[in-house]
């Protein structure tokens, strides 16, 4: 045995075995950095049929904090904001503020990446301890089926109004009150809606193109645009005002019904309750959105009194100026 001699070492082997040791570790980088990739990616898509299913959620939770207040003394304290333009005092209340929390933060829990807008503004810290963040619950759609859809969160933003008829609310005249969020895409248009009353539990939804409600389900704009008894539903705080306005588009016969909150006056059309929804001051977007997609959901119409299209683009202004005009019956108004 010679212990002295050299060792020979196969070049080929060696080669052979580096080589292996190199694309394993390549393999290990680029698997990382794949998965790394789709992590990145996951977080920055949206899967809107889940989306559906949490704004429902959110919504009923929402409604929840509503209810929660109602019961408390002064509401937990009222404020004014301010006043609008028609000079009634613009209220906030707990419940406003708890809803908008309850909404935000469990929709940002489960969609991290989502940009919101609405009514109130309030910090986490802020919040109440005890919001409940919900697993999304597929069984809130009933019998309805949706696609799974991806779109970038960027595409999406949502536009939330945690409490709709805040004033009606201070006066218990529940029957006005709503929760409201809506989806708008990246062309500005109201594609999703959710508005849901707490205190009757009636909830309506919307997904254009995809599905709706079971109680939207049957209705569809009505092709005869020739109304016998037209009837307008319009603000509480300003329905003289309209009257004349709404005579004069659908005739000396118009009867005019005052309502409180955007989202109940928009209902009050889908239902048949009303020919259209009129209003001829400025108004704020997060009252419309969400019924904005309902109404499109059944082939209807909200524009403003100058008939255009309204834009609930994030970086748009969050009032519409020119008035509103609602209605299902296939452009009965002035035939324009």
């Amino acid at each position: 045995m010679n212990l002295g001699g050299a060792v020979k070492v196969n070049k080929c082997a060696v080669i052979t075995f580096i080589g292996i040791v190199l694309f394993i570790i390549y393999v290990l980088s680029a698997t990382s950095s794949t998965i790394e990739s789709l992590k990145k990616s996951s977080k920055n898509e949206v899967n809107l049929r889940k989306l559906i299913i949490g704004l429902i959620l959110a919504a009923k939770s929402g409604g929840n904090q509503v209810i929660k207040i109602s019961n408390e003394p002064d509401f937990g304290g009222v404020k004014t904001k301010g006043k609008t333009q028609e000079g009634v005092n613009d209220y906030i209340t707990l419940a406003d503020v708890n809803s908008h929390c309850q909404i935000a933060y469990s929709l940002w829990h489960i969609f991290p990446n989502l940009n919101l807008i609405s009514e109130e503004d309030v910090q986490k810290k802020n919040c109440p301890t005890d919001l409940d963040f919900f697993d999304l619950d597929p069984s809130v759609l009933g019998n309805v089926q949706l696609p799974d859809i991806h779109v970038p969160a960027q595409d999406l933003t949502l536009w939330i109004d945690p409490l709709d008829a805040t004033k009606e609310f201070t006066e218990k005249l529940f029957q006005y009150v709503s929760v409201m969020i809506c989806v708008a895409d990246k062309k500005g248009e109201a594609i999703a809606g959710v508005v849901y009353f707490p205190f009757s539990k009636r909830l309506y939804w919307s997904w254009r193109g995809h599905g709706v409600s079971e109680n939207l389900a049957n209705i569809k704009a009505d092709l005869d645009d020739n109304v016998q008894n037209p009837i307008a539903i319009v603000s509480l705080s300003h329905a003289g005002k309209v009257k004349d306005l709404a005579k004069s588009m659908l005739g000396e016969k118009t009867s005019i019904i005052g309502a409180a909150g955007s989202g109940y006056k928009i209902v009050q059309v889908l239902e048949g309750n009303a020919t259209i929804y009129l209003h001829n001051t400025r108004i704020k977007k997060w009252d419309l959105c969400a019924g904005n997609a309902l109404i499109n959901s059944v082939g209807g119409r909200m524009v403003t009194l100058k008939r255009d299209k309204i834009s609930y683009s994030a970086n748009s202004d969050h009032l519409v100026e020119d008035g509103l005009l609602v209605e299902i019956n296939n452009h009965v108004v002035n035939k324009t």
